[in-house]
């Protein structure tokens, strides 16, 4: 459906393209999961050294797991717990170079080593979180946080 040339062009044509493909995908469809589901299917498959791409939702108080690709995750994160909970009770990005410095940091997969996770915010109200993990210590930077950000902004209205 979409082809990317990850070595032919920037990070930040990468996720430009991500972006518009990202759009594309989640124009027309209301429901949420499906939303979610194919959003992580496309992080998945075209951001290079990750090894666990999904979604946390918001429900009663505490996140739960949504649609990810990578290995079993967690279920349940209190708002404040980890890096993902972090992200959701401060509703800032967290962008972790090394989890296992990360007060409290939540292990799901010993492999992973750094973390960028994006609060989902619609209307003001708390959606859920995107989640991305490397198995590379350092592995996100600010243009991973840039274009991570211009992906939930895409998403934030399609899945809530």
């Amino acid at each position: 459906m979409f082809q990317f040339d990850i070595a032919a062009g920037s990070k930040a044509d990468l996720y430009h393209d991500l972006t518009a493909a990202l759009d594309a995908l989640t124009a027309d469809e209301p429901d949420a999961i499906a939303n979610m589901a194919n959003a992580a299917a496309l992080i998945w498959q075209y951001l290079p050294d990750l090894n666990w791409a999904g979604f946390y939702r918001a429900v009663d108080g505490e996140l739960v797991l949504g649609p990810f690709q990578g290995k079993p995750a967690c279920i349940r994160i209190a708002l404040g717990s980890g890096v993902c909970g972090t992200a959701a009770a401060t509703r800032e990005t967290q962008l972790v170079a090394d989890v296992h410095a990360f007060p409290g940091h939540i292990a799901c997969d010993a492999a992973s080593a750094s973390e960028i996770v994006v609060p989902i915010v619609h209307e003001g109200r708390l959606v859920g979180v995107l989640d991305l993990d490397s198995p590379s210590a350092g592995r996100f930077d600010a243009d991973d946080r840039k274009g991570c950000e211009a992906l939930v902004a895409i998403l934030a209205p399609r899945v809530a």
